[in-house]
């Protein structure tokens, strides 16, 4: 199975792709599509900097550094995967990703807490589950640790 797993540098993202590496333990073919998806550039960061090739790079350097650690997780646990940093809304470009990689399923956790922002905790993880072609599974934070 092909799974997507949005990381947005929050540790429940990282505890997603644990938990596909877990399904791979236990048998089950897994490849991994690590996504990261970072804000477009804001007006004052176009203006100031005059160059979009520049702020696209700086984007996927940050978008990467998001995902060393999920990709470490996916190598040390033997798990194929490839790493995609994409710029945009999440949602739709969360659903361009996975239809572009063919992937069979998203594993995410039930909220972030990364470049989404406070004020949409939470939303990204719903509308996944209501726009998703494919199925989703939360992974949700141990209550004993928070």
């Amino acid at each position: 199975m092909k799974w997507l797993i949005p990381v947005d540098g929050s540790e429940l993202s990282f505890e997603a792709v644990a938990y596909a590496v877990g399904m791979s333990r236990a048998g089950l073919e897994t490849e991994l599509v690590l996504v990261n998806v970072q804000e477009p550039a804001t007006v004052y960061e176009l203006v100031t900097l005059h160059n979009e090739e520049a702020l696209q790079k700086v984007a996927e350097e940050a978008g990467m550094d998001m995902l060393a650690p999920a990709a470490e997780l996916a190598r040390a646990g033997g798990v194929p995967f490839i790493q995609r940093v994409v710029t945009g809304d999440p949602v739709p470009m969360l659903l361009e990703v996975l239809e572009a990689e063919g992937c069979d399923g998203v594993i995410m956790g039930s909220h972030g807490k990364g470049l989404v922002g406070r004020a949409l905790l939470g939303s990204v993880s719903q509308e996944m589950l209501e726009k998703s072609p494919v199925p989703v599974t939360f992974v949700k934070p141990d209550p004993l640790v928070e």
